[in-house]
Order: structure tokens, then sequence, then C-alpha cells
């Protein structure tokens, strides 16, 4: 029978077995794709793939379950087991992976009472019901049933948010009774304070190390303190960070390739690695995650190339070079080989083909909701993307003033479809002076959520409720009677582009484009100003000028041969007669 088992080392079948592992995450890779990056983590030499699984792509709305497409994580395994390589699962219901909301569905924000990440009665009662599905797909997958999977995860960093252990012995119950039989672990930060409050020691639960650098030290540190628990474990970096993410209009985050392969050399010499990330992908649609600096909310960009050893593409960098070459030093007699690489276009000049005022079409792609006062995204049983609320106005004075109060994250105000006004979730609650027109006048306010925190102390923070919170205020009363209208962009759009387009209106372009011969690109979004793109209906993700990114990937998977439709919803005002494909992807120097 096959066994994976940890003692004073890792054992495979009773043999020392030391886990060379790669970050890859399949539900930001699209099914077509995931056997090109696994197969070049196989390439490198290396034996193990591991990868999150977050909760809020398999169950987008409550009781409601998704385990298939680009969210078929068995499929995923089992290209991962017919490549030879064996496979770490972390299926925490939080993931932090710079995902969005941590990969916590959103509509647990309506359950006002319940304190996530904690043992309240609630949440547990929200995750076993998940975990009963979850298991049912992964749990076969394990390597004494004859599976790839050696080792699972019990949450995730929980030693850098809580200390509640309660919570923990209570997911480590929940995963035994789902039949999980392999090795369970934890990892945190190497430093005893996140040691001490996110693990599970007495319970003989494995705790790992997370580190980008200084391996002697850290391991060092996560060495004494399993000493001191009694221990005498393998040593495991579950996070070693060979890049970073990026953030909108800060700079493009680099790692020398050279110092990498030097600094995961020194950490193979101790014990074994899991490289974050291997191949980072794309946060396609909605799905970037959110830092927190103060009261400042900070979103993260559209890509999550990661600066790792494969590119947002899949294709190897310096990086995967320098590591190749490291590894073979290190270890002569591995089996290496060379890695695939994926071809890329190039068009340009596709010309528009239509565009029309979102203003002109809501009606046709949103139900209206009506209440007497705004509510809340998450109240309209929406997750993500914008929402348009619409009120009536009457003219009481010829300058007057409006403000918001309280919204997330960023709201454009309209007055009669003219714009007055952007504010951020900083600035929401400033005065915005209009100058209505006699009798009655239309407000609009959209609001885009730009992401949900992932990390720290803000997750259950107010501002995690996207839209309006409060209200909208017209001198010194709320405004009541509003309309409401989510946009999701999660099923295919019938727009009608015959319907009226204004200048400086929240809009709809569209292209199209004959292609014969389909391949990666990357669309170049230099002339216009800040939204989204969807491409055959695929919302690939967000762009916006202020950099550092200014094109957005699209895998050949998404194109047909043939006729294709690209349809960017812009919010600026600020678009382009012609667009065009690169076959690398534009930055902007910041």
């Amino acid at each position: 029978m096959s066994k994976f088992e940890i003692k004073e080392d890792f054992l495979l079948n009773e043999e020392p077995f030391k886990i060379l592992s790669g970050a890859i995450h399949y539900f930001r890779v699209l099914p077509e794709d995931w056997y090109h990056s696994l197969y070049n983590l196989k390439a490198l030499g290396f034996n193990t793939v591991e990868t999150y699984i977050p909760w809020n792509v398999h169950e987008p709305k409550e009781g409601q379950y998704n385990f298939s497409g680009q969210f078929d994580i068995r499929g995923f395994v089992r290209i991962a087991e017919e490549l030879g390589l064996f496979v770490i699962l972390r299926p925490s219901p939080y993931i932090c992976a710079e995902w969005e909301f941590g990969g916590l569905p959103a509509w647990l924000l309506t359950y006002k009472n319940m304190r996530i990440r904690s043992s309240d009665n609630l949440f547990i009662e929200k995750v076993s019901r998940y975990y009963d599905k979850l298991f049912e797909v992964i749990s076969p997958l394990q390597f004494d049933c004859g599976g790839p999977v050696i080792m699972m995860q019990v949450e995730n960093e929980y030693g850098s948010y809580g200390e509640d252990k309660e919570y923990l012995m209570v997911l480590h119950e929940l995963m035994l009774k789902q039949g999980v039989t392999v090795p369970i672990f934890t990892s945190d930060g190497a430093w005893r304070a996140t040691q001490e409050a996110g693990t599970l020691t007495e319970s003989d639960i494995l705790t790992t190390g997370n580190f980008g650098s200084r391996s002697k030290e850290n391991f060092q540190d996560l060495k004494e303190f399993h000493e001191s628990k009694g221990k005498k474990w393998p040593l495991m970096c579950m996070e070693f960070w060979d890049g970073w993410f990026n953030r909108w209009n800060d700079p493009i985050i680099k790692r020398d390739p050279q110092d990498l392969a030097d600094d995961v050399k020194e950490a193979l010499e101790i014990g074994s690695v899991n490289l974050y990330m291997f191949h980072g992908g794309t946060n396609f649609g909605f799905m970037n995650g959110c830092s927190a600096r103060g009261c400042k909310d900070l979103p993260q960009v559209t890509s999550y190339d990661y600066d790792a050893p494969l590119n947002e593409q899949g294709n190897p960098t310096e990086k995967y070079f320098a590591l190749k070459t490291m590894m073979k030093e290190l270890f002569p007699e591995i089996e290496q080989h060379e890695p695939l690489v994926k071809e890329s276009m190039s068009i340009r000049d596709i010309p528009l083909a239509g565009k029309v005022s979102l203003f002109s079409v809501i009606d046709d792609l949103a139900e209206r909701k009506v209440s007497k006062y705004p509510k809340t995204m998450e109240e309209l049983g929406q997750q993500y993307g914008y929402t348009l609320y619409r009120s009536y106005v009457n003219k009481d004075s010829d300058e007057e003033f409006y403000r918001v109060i309280d919204g997330s994250d960023r709201i454009q105000f309209f007055l009669n479809e003219d714009k007055l006004a952007t504010q951020y979730q900083e600035d929401v609650g400033e005065k915005i002076y209009a100058y209505p027109k006699a009798g009655t006048n239309q407000l609009d306010v959209l609001v885009e959520n730009m992401g949900r925190v992932n990390y720290g102390h803000k997750l259950l923070a107010d501002t995690q409720q996207k839209g309006l919170r409060t209200g909208v205020m017209s001198d010194l009363h709320f405004v009541a009677d509003w309309e409401q209208y989510s946009l999701e962009f999660t099923d295919q759009l019938s727009i009608d582009f015959e319907k009226g387009w204004g200048e400086n209106t929240p809009s709809f372009y569209k292209y199209d484009v004959t292609i014969d011969d389909p391949k990666d690109t990357f669309i170049n979004m230099e002339l216009f100003g800040k939204g989204i793109v969807l491409v055959n209906g695929f919302n690939i993700g967000r762009f916006w000028n202020v950099g550092p990114t200014l094109s957005l990937y699209v895998p050949k998977a998404l194109f047909r041969k043939g006729q294709n439709k690209i349809v960017i919803f812009e919010t600026e005002g600020i678009w382009s007669d012609t667009i065009q494909l690169n076959s690398e992807p534009i930055f902007k120097k910041i």
C-alpha cells in the first residue's frame, strides 16, 4: 500500500523524500493550459505541485457548488498525476493568496453577527457544509487511496490572524471526519509568535514556515520551535516567496534570478521547499485581492505574474533557467527536460464596431431592484463588479450639494447623466456641488467593488461590504426611493449597440476581429481609462491607466477560429477607435 508519512524526515513508502514543490493555482490558469504549466514544473526536476482551494469559486452563491471547468480541482490533480507529480492541497476556508476576500465567499458578509476564521458556531456550520461537498471531490485523490495527494493543510497562516485554538481543532476534526488520512500540516511565518498562535503541535500536526530569504536563520527558528515542543520533524518552507504581487499605481516588483537560485539552494540544502509561486497566472474577472495600509485599501492588479519562474503566460523566465542550473548542480542525478514555450500573436488596428452608454442599456442588462434606501451589494445578492444606484430629486436651489455617506470602493456621481465627481473610499463623504435643472433630476451613483482585503486585521471591516452602506444626502437630508442594478458580468450580455452613447459616460465599446490561427496575446489598454474587458463573453479582468500594467493577458483558449468579439466596459470616457493585440505585455514605468 502507498504511504506518505512524517517522522524525522518525510518518508515516501518508507524511503526518505525531499519535497521539491512549486505552486500553481488551477483557478488562475485556464484548464487548457494546466498541462503546459505542470509539465514545465516537472521538466525543472521538481516532484510536487501545490495549490490552494478557494471557497468563493466553489460555492459562489450559498448552497450552489461548482467543481467543473475552470474550477475542476479533480481534473487538475489528475493531470499532475499523469505527469508523475505529487500534490499538496491547501483546502482552508481562508487562503489569502492575494485573492478576493482571501477566498472567503462574500455572501458570508450577509450574516451580520458571524465572526469568520473563528470557532463561531455559525461560521463552522457554513464551513462544514462546504467541506461535505469539497472533500467528496478531493478525499479520493489521497496517496493512500491510490491518488497523488500526499499532504493537506489546516487553515492558512492563522498565526498572523488569531489564536483561537478551538477553531483550528474543529477544522482538523472536520478534515478527519471527511476522510483525510494523509498527513496534515500548518504553515505560518517562521518566527515564534506566529508559530505559537497558528499551530497544533499538541495534536502532532507538522508546522512549516513561510519566507523568501535568509533560509538558515528561518529554518533555525523553525527547528528551535519544533524542539521546544519536543518534536523532531523535517523542515519545510511551504511558501518560498520567489517574487511578489503588484498593486495599482505601484512599481512592478522584481527579484534577481541568481539571487533567488542561491537562496533556494541554501533552503534545499537544509530542508524541503515549495516555491510560491511557480506559475502565478491571472486574477480573471473580479478576483484580485486588496491590501490594507492603515485606513487606505490598495487593490491589486489583474496580472498575478508574481515575477515567478513561469511568467503570466506560463512560459519560462530567467529565473526558471537559473533554478534549473542550480538544481542540476545540487542534485546531479535529477531528471530534467526542455520546457514548453507557447507562441503569442499580434494584430494591429482592430476597428470599433459599436459603442453605447451604460445608461442607455442598463434595463436590458440587469434587473431593477427598488428600496426606500440604497442597499449594499451583498444585500442585493451581489458579490462582485459594479452597482448602479438611481434616484430622482427635485431642484430646491440654483446650487446644491450632495454627499455620498459611507460607500466602497470607488463612486462616480452623475446628475442627469453628467459626471460631477469621482471619489474613492477615503474621499467618500466630501461635498459634490451641482446645478440642477428645474423640476425632476436623475441622480446616478456607479459604485465599483475594487476587491476585498485578503489579509490582516481588515477582513471584517465595514469596508468589506461594498456599494452604498448608508445613503446619499441632498443638503442635510437623505434621499429616498432608489433603483439598483447589479452588474457582475458573469452571464453573456446582450447589448444593443444601436442605442445612445454620450461623451464621458460609462460605456461599452465593441470590436470584432477575425482570427485564423488563435494564439495567446495581450490586449493593449494604453488608450483607455478604467474598466474591464470581455473576450467572447469571458471577463478577463480589470484595466486602469494608472499602471503599472497597461495590457491584459488573453489565453488562446478564449479565442475561436474565425469571428471573435471583444467588448470593453470603460467608465472614464477614455476610449479608442481601434485596439491592438500585442505579443508581449505592456507596462508603465512608475
